[in-house]
C-alpha cells in the first residue's frame, strides 16, 4: 500500500498514512523489522463501522476533522465572517519524505485553507502542523492542535500538577471513557499542569510495560487533552490554547503549531524520558562543557545590596568551591524593594555609585565567573519605562490592569518596546564581563492586549523567543537561565535558548525530591538548576541536614543559596566537602543516563548510569517514617547483567545514620555483584532517619 511511509526512530517506528485527509498515525511503537507487511495493517486494525454510528469510521489524524465525522475534540476550529468555513474538510494533495522528515500538503478548496503537516524521527516523535489562508478573506483561527493516536493496552495516565514551589508532581489516573483536559492561560508554560503526560498499560512503571510520553514545546498558554472515545480508541492531542481573536489570518498569512514531542518505549517510563533527555541535549543551546557550581545571592541579601557585603559573599564563594556568582535582583534602577524599577535596565548610581566593575573585577578576580538577574517582560508603575510609556504595557484601554508583584507586563510584540529592552540589555552585557544571564518572569498574563486591542499572548510569546535569540546571537558566549518564579517556564522550546531553568523556587530539600523526580521526566540533570538552601528554608520553614540538601541538590545543575558568610569553620569545611563531592561525580552526573527505580512509600530512589554502563551514582532517600522497621532491598534495573560491580557507600558531610545497632555489612566495606544480581535481589540500604539520604557509588573494573 503505496499510501503508508515506515519512519524509523531511535527507540521506535511510526507508520503514516499519508492518504487521509491529514495524516494518520498508523503504528507507533515497537520496531517492527526490516520488511514489515505494511498492506496488511488496515486489515488487521482497521475498525469496523457499527450499528448506530456513521458508515465510515473518521480516523484519529493528526488534525482529525469534525467534517469527516469525528466525534472526539476537532483538531481545527475557525471561521471566516457569518461563522462561514467553520467545519473544513481537507484532501491530501502530496507527501515527501526527506531524510528522516516527512511533510504531507493537505488542501481545502471550498474554504480556501491549506495544511502542512511536518512529521520528523530521531531519539523522539516531532509533530508540527501549520495552516495558511489560501482563500480572499480573513480566517479567524480559534484552534489548531496535533493529536497522537495511543493503543488500547494504554489504560492508565501519568500526568503532573503542582503550583508556585511545588511543581512537577506525579498523578496517575486511570485512563477511562471521555476525556480528560488540562488548560493553562497564565501566559507561560505553568507551574499547575506542565504540558508533560505518559501513557501505558495500567500499572506501568520505571522498567515495564510499553509506555508513550508527549509533550508540548511551547512556554506560553496551552491545552493538552487525553481521550478515550465510545469505540475505545485513545489520543492525546496538544497545542496553544488561543483567546477570542489573538490569530487571525488575512490572505497569503499562516499559523504554525508549536512542536509535539511524543517518546516511546519498551521497557517503563525510565527508558521513555531517555528521548527527552537526548532531544534537549541534541539542542542549539545545550551546554558542552562542565556546569558551573553557581551561588545564588537572593536568599542571602535579597534587596539589600552592600558592595562590602557582597564582596565578602564572594570571599566565602570562592573559597568553598563556587565557580560562578549571580547578582539577584536590586542592582538596577530605583529597585529597593518589589514596587518599582522593573524596566529601567541600568546599574543603580544609588547602590553601585562606581558601577558594577568593583563588584564583577572582585568576582572574577577569584576564578569566579559573574552572573546577573533580570525581568525584561514587567515593568513596574513606578519606572522611568512606564513614565515614559504607559502604552508600551500588555492592558486592555478602558480597565485598571490587575496587578501581580506590584507589576505590569510589557508588551514585547511592539516594535518600539523591543527595540528598547534590547537596547538596554544588549548595553549591559555589552559594557559588563557578564557569563551568565537568569531570566525571570514574575506575572501572569490577564487581560493582556496588544496595540491593536486583541489578546497579546501569543504574540508576546513569540517576542520573548525572538528577543533572546537576537541577545544571544549578539553574546554568543553569554548564557541564559529561564526562570519563571522557579519552575513556570520549562518545556522544550525555551531550552532551545536557554542552557539551564530554574526548577522551583523552594529549595527544601524534602519537597525537591519529588519536585526534581517528576521534572526528570522531561529534563536531564545538568539543565535543572538545583541548590543548596539554607539550614531553615524560605519557603517552607523547615530545616535540614547539610547532608540531607548536598544530597538532594547533587542530581542537577549545583548552586548554593544561603548566607555563606555566617558559617562557622566546619559548616564551611562542610559545604566545601559536598560540592567538591558535587565535581567528582560532575561528568556522570551531567552526561549520563537518568535513572528511577519503583520503590515503596515513603521511599524515593534515582541516580545516574554512565551511558556505557560502567559507572553509576545513585540516591536513595526516606522522606518520612517508614511502615517497616527496615527499609527494603533496593534493586537496580538496567546495567550491564553481567558485569561485576564495585558498590561503595559515599560519605555524605555531617552524615548520620537511623536508630539501629548494626547496619547492612556492605556499609563498611563495599561488596562486588554482577548487574543481574543487583536487578534481581538488590541490596538493603542502611537504617535512615526520615529526611536524609544515602548514596551508592557502582563501578566496573576495566
Amino acid at each position: 500500500m503505496s499510501d503508508l511511509v515506515h519512519l524509523r526512530g531511535g527507540s521506535f517506528d511510526l507508520v503514516v498514512d499519508v492518504a487521509t485527509a491529514t495524516p494518520t498515525i498508523v503504528h507507533w511503537g515497537q520496531a517492527l523489522g526490516a520488511t514489515p507487511n505494511l498492506d496488511a495493517l488496515d486489515a488487521v486494525l482497521g475498525r469496523p463501522a457499527v450499528a448506530g454510528a456513521l458508515g465510515t469510521v473518521a480516523p484519529v489524524s493528526i488534525v482529525p476533522l469534525h467534517a469527516e465525522g469525528f466525534v472526539g475534540r476537532p483538531g481545527l476550529a475557525g471561521r471566516r465572517g457569518g461563522g462561514r468555513d467553520w467545519a473544513p474538510r481537507f484532501v491530501a494533495t502530496a507527501h515527501r519524505l526527506v531524510g528522516d522528515v516527512l511533510t504531507v500538503d493537505s488542501l481545502d478548496e471550498v474554504a480556501g485553507l491549506a495544511l502542512t503537516t511536518e512529521i520528523s524521527v530521531a531519539d523522539v516523535v516531532g509533530v508540527r502542523v501549520t495552516i495558511s489562508n489560501v482563500g480572499d478573506r480573513r480566517y479567524s483561527l480559534d484552534a489548531l492542535t496535533v493529536s497522537l493516536p495511543l493503543p488500547d493496552s494504554a489504560d492508565e495516565v501519568l500526568g503532573f500538577q503542582g503550583r508556585w514551589a511545588r511543581e512537577f508532581h506525579p498523578e496517575r489516573t486511570p485512563w477511562t471513557h471521555g476525556a480528560s483536559v488540562s488548560e493553562h492561560l497564565r501566559g507561560r508554560t505553568s507551574h499547575e499542569h506542565p504540558p508533560l503526560l505518559f501513557a501505558g498499560p495500567a500499572g506501568f512503571s520505571e522498567w515495564a510495560g510499553d509506555v508513550y510520553g508527549v509533550h508540548l514545546a511551547w512556554s506560553g498558554n496551552h491545552t493538552m487533552l487525553a481521550e478515550r472515545l465510545a469505540d475505545g480508541r485513545r489520543y492525546v492531542q496538544a497545542g496553544e490554547l488561543l483567546h477570542p481573536g489573538e490569530v487571525v489570518l488575512e490572505p497569503g498569512e499562516s499559523y504554525a503549531t508549536p512542536g509535539v514531542v511524543g517518546v516511546f518505549s519498551t521497557g517503563g517510563l525510565t527508558p521513555a524520558t531517555w528521548g527527552f533527555h537526548r532531544a534537549v541535549r541534541s539542542g542549539p543551546a545545550h551546554p558542552t562543557t562542565p556546569r558551573p557550581v553557581l551561588l545564588n545571592t537572593w536568599e542571602a541579601v535579597y534587596f539589600d545590596h552592600d558592595l562590602a557585603r557582597l564582596r565578602e559573599l564572594a570571599d566565602v564563594a570562592a573559597e568553598v568551591g563556587i565557580e560562578r556568582f549571580v547578582l539577584d535582583d536590586g542592582w538596577f534602577g530605583s529597585r529597593r524593594d518589589d514596587t518599582s524599577g522593573l524596566g529601567d535596565w541600568w546599574v543603580s548610581p544609588e547602590v553601585y555609585p562606581d558601577g558594577l566593575a568593583p563588584l564583577i573585577d572582585h568576582v572574577t578576580n577569584l576564578g569566579m565567573e559573574f552572573g546577573i538577574w533580570v525581568e525584561p517582560e514587567m515593568v513596574n508603575s513606578d519606572s522611568e519605562l512606564y513614565r515614559a510609556h504607559p502604552d508600551w504595557a500588555l492592558t486592555t484601554d478602558g480597565y485598571e490592569p490587575v496587578l501581580g508583584r506590584n507589576q505590569l507586563v510589557l508588551d514585547l510584540a511592539n516594535p518600539d518596546a523591543f527595540a528598547h529592552i534590547l537596547g538596554q540589555l544588549d548595553a549591559l552585557l555589552r559594557d559588563h564581563d557578564i557569563a551568565y544571564v537568569k531570566w525571570d518572569m514574575n506575572r501572569d498574563h490577564v487581560q493582556g492586549s496588544g496595540a491593536t486591542g486583541s489578546a497579546g499572548t501569543h504574540a508576546q510569546t513569540l517576542a520573548v523567543y525572538a528577543l533572546l535569540d537576537e541577545l544571544r546571537s549578539r553574546h554568543p558566549s553569554v548564557e541564559f537561565e529561564s526562570c519563571a518564579s522557579g519552575g513556570g517556564r520549562i518545556d522544550l522550546e525555551i531550552l532551545r535558548r536557554a542552557e539551564r531553568v530554574w526548577t522551583s523556587d523552594c529549595n527544601d530539600a524534602l519537597e525537591r525530591q519529588t519536585i526534581q523526580r517528576g521534572a526528570s521526566m522531561l529534563l536531564p540533570p545538568e539543565v535543572m538548576g538545583a541548590h543548596i538552601g539554607p539550614r531553615r528554608s524560605h519557603t517552607t520553614g523547615r530545616r535540614h541536614t547539610l547532608a540531607f540538601r548536598a544530597a538532594t541538590a547533587l542530581f542537577g545543575h549545583l548552586g548554593v543559596e544561603w548566607i555563606v558568610v555566617r558559617l562557622d569553620v566546619d559548616e564551611r569545611a562542610q559545604l566545601a566537602d559536598a560540592i567538591a563531592l558535587h565535581k567528582r561525580f560532575r561528568p556522570l552526573l551531567h552526561w549520563g543516563d537518568v535513572v528511577r527505580f519503583d520503590t515503596e512509600v515513603p521511599y524515593l530512589a534515582h541516580g545516574m548510569y554512565a551511558a556505557d554502563r560502567s559507572e553509576a551514582l545513585v540516591s536513595f532517600a526516606q522522606l518520612t517514617t517508614g511502615p517497616s522497621l527496615t527499609p527494603p532491598p533496593l534493586c537496580l534495573p538496567g546495567l550491564d547483567p553481567d558485569r561485576r560491580y564495585r558498590v561503595e557507600h559515599v560519605a555524605l558531610p555531617g552524615e548520620r545514620w537511623g536508630l539501629a545497632s548494626t547496619q547492612p555489612a556492605w556499609l563498611a566495606d563495599g561488596v562486588e555483584l554482577t548487574g543481574r544480581q543487583l536487578a534481581a535481589h538488590g541490596l538493603r540500604p542502611p537504617v535512615l532517619h526520615p529526611e536524609s539520604a544515602v548514596l551508592l557509588h557502582l563501578r566496573a573494573p576495566h
